[in-house]
């Protein structure tokens, strides 16, 4: 479906009456990805624990890749020799890859941020720093060879209550997306996403996203959430996001992985989501079910031979059973890639279910059923009455 002057096609298929959720195709280089969807982060371009044939097996159309790290480790120039990262990780679906630009925060100690870029100590023995242009991300990012990559943002935290740091940073982020654009030299199998910055200003998140708007782009990303913001705040920006943006075009709400919260986003009008923590709380020993998840280092397991959940058809859920892994999570790597297996299956079947009910038209019973799922007495917490409410879904009724 994509030509060499088009690599990135969107098709909406379905719209919900209520809400602003939808489901949609993105037709990519590397083959299809079904919308809404959940990325899962390979940060070294590779899944930790798991194999590239278990990702397929898991029907995973498109996975996370970091510019910074790889940019550090193996380089742009051993990608390069390799063919791009999608030979050189033996991944023949898609990747997306972000810019680097989260690393300001998450490295924020470390890192010095000026017009020309971010200047950071490298996190290795040898204490160099790094100057990261938004021309050098996006010729790393060429290299690398995603189908969808970021522009470099100037990412400021969003609990910070500096007004004057949040507008640089907007009109920053503007000033660094036109250096990535003309930087750009492989428009034609790779696509650019803008970045909507703006902190939890309603004002400089509008002007963020409108100004992005003008740009001759084929998705958008929303930034600079889910850094330790009340989720009050947090689905308003969202939804302001998603009210401005184009609906002909994909939104992509980075940062966005746990289930309610993806729901949420879903019925707000976003489409793509990712986050580390499937595979992270993995490694803890924690199991995603419908209502919540289970720490299975917890005593009570040990004489629960029940899967970890009775409807998951993966490969863990077939095979072990919550005293198995009881008696080796946190102890053994086999256990680490078990759980992984079953979280990632999680977030695939959660958003197919979701897809599902958007297409029958039965969203809005399915987001309160989850939800009543999930808060079994009825007392939602206000940020996700207010959300719902906000898409014509009355959660208390």
């Amino acid at each position: 479906m994509t030509s060499p002057k088009n690599p990135l096609v969107f098709k909406i298929f379905t719209e919900c009456r209520k809400t602003k959720a939808r489901t949609s195709k993105i037709y990519l280089p590397h083959g299809e990805v079904d919308a809404p969807v959940f990325m899962p982060v390979g940060t070294q371009g590779t899944m930790k624990g798991l194999l590239n044939e278990q990702l397929y097996n898991l029907e995973i159309q498109i996975i996370l890749a970091n510019t910074y790290h790889l940019g550090l480790k193996p380089g742009r120039e051993i990608i390069e020799k390799a063919g791009g990262l999608h030979r050189f990780m033996n991944w023949n679906r898609n990747l997306l890859t972000d810019s680097g630009g989260f690393q300001m925060v998450s490295l924020l100690k470390l890192a010095q941020i000026t017009e020309e870029g971010v200047k950071f100590q490298s996190l290795n023995e040898s204490k160099l720093e790094i100057l990261l242009t938004p021309e050098h991300s996006i010729e790393i990012q060429n290299s690398i060879g995603a189908d969808i990559i970021m522009q470099l943002d100037d990412v400021v935290k969003t609990t910070s209550t500096d007004v004057n740091r949040i507008t640089e940073a907007v009109g920053r982020t503007s000033r660094w997306l036109d250096r990535c654009l003309m930087a750009h030299k492989k428009a034609d199998s790779q696509s650019i996403f803008p970045i909507v910055q703006g902190g939890l200003s309603t004002e400089l998140r509008t002007k963020s996203a409108l100004e992005h708007c003008s740009k001759n782009v084929r998705g958008y990303a929303i930034g600079g959430l889910s850094g330790g913001e009340s989720k009050d705040d947090f689905w308003k920006m969202v939804h302001l996001s998603t009210n401005i943006l184009p609906k002909d075009k994909p939104r992509y709400v980075m940062g966005v992985g746990f289930a309610v919260d993806l729901v949420v986003c879903v019925a707000l009008g976003a489409d793509m989501f990712d986050c580390v923590f499937p595979t992270r709380t993995a490694r803890f020993g924690c199991a995603l079910i419908m209502t919540g998840q289970i720490n299975l280092r917890q005593k009570k397991y040990q004489n629960d031979f029940s899967p970890i959940d009775k409807e998951c058809r993966c490969s863990t859920c077939e095979t072990y059973t919550r005293s198995y892994l009881h008696h080796i999570v946190t102890m053994h790597t086999v256990a680490c890639h078990l759980v992984t297996v079953h979280n990632l299956a999680f977030q695939q079947r959660l958003m197919k279910t979701i897809r599902v009910n958007i297409k029958e038209g039965t969203f809005p019973d399915f987001v309160r059923k989850f939800m009543y799922d999930v808060y079994p007495d009825k007392k939602y917490p206000s940020w996700v009455a207010d959300s719902m409410k906000a898409v014509n879904i009355d959660l208390i009724r």
